[in-house]
């Protein structure tokens, strides 16, 4: 049995840079940021990949490159949330409900889930979240329109919520 949760590991370039797309037999388990670091070129020929992971990378660039340019992505490839915890699940199926140019606070995904008091651990599966951008946690804000954390970093929270056409760099504060 693989160690890995994922059994491909292929590079989507985009204008923004490298993002790494990690794919298991149930389908997208990962979506890693571009390193400000300089990593090894992963796969890029997809020529000799199964049909139905060329078909998810296909989906998953796609949907990629609409979510970076503020759109809501058109289809999505099968999502594999199993290295999650049922909370965890929970929350990142209520994260994929919120749609391109909305925020809702850690509040109301607390409540969408049934659990109103678990602010917190909403945070902390936001965090968690294997497949930001395509799974818009990044649209989810602290109380007070504030911007809370993001596992990429607050320059990427800041720039996918501008490009969705929320609020000016100005007016999203910081935690």
């Amino acid at each position: 049995m693989n160690s890995k949760p994922y059994i491909f590991e292929l590079a989507i370039p985009t204008a923004d840079g490298e993002f790494l797309a990690l794919y298991s037999e149930r389908g997208l388990c990962g979506l890693r940021f571009p390193s400000d670091t300089r990593r090894p070129k992963r796969q890029t020929d997809n020529s000799q990949l199964p049909t139905h992971i060329r078909r998810w990378y296909d989906l998953t660039a796609k949907a990629l490159a609409r979510a970076l340019a503020g759109q809501p992505p058109e289809d999505l490839p099968p999502l594999d949330f199993s290295s999650g915890t049922d909370f965890q699940q929970q929350v990142w199926q209520a994260l994929s409900l919120i749609c391109c140019g909305q925020t809702q606070s850690y509040g109301q995904v607390a409540s969408a889930i049934g659990n109103p008091k678990a602010l917190r651990a909403v945070g902390g599966a936001c965090g968690a979240n294997p497949i930001p951008v395509l799974v818009p946690c990044h649209r989810v804000l602290a109380a007070h329109h504030r911007l809370g954390g993001f596992s990429g970093g607050l320059h990427w929270k800041r720039t996918l919520l501008m490009r969705e056409g929320i609020g000016q760099i100005g007016e999203l504060g910081d935690k």
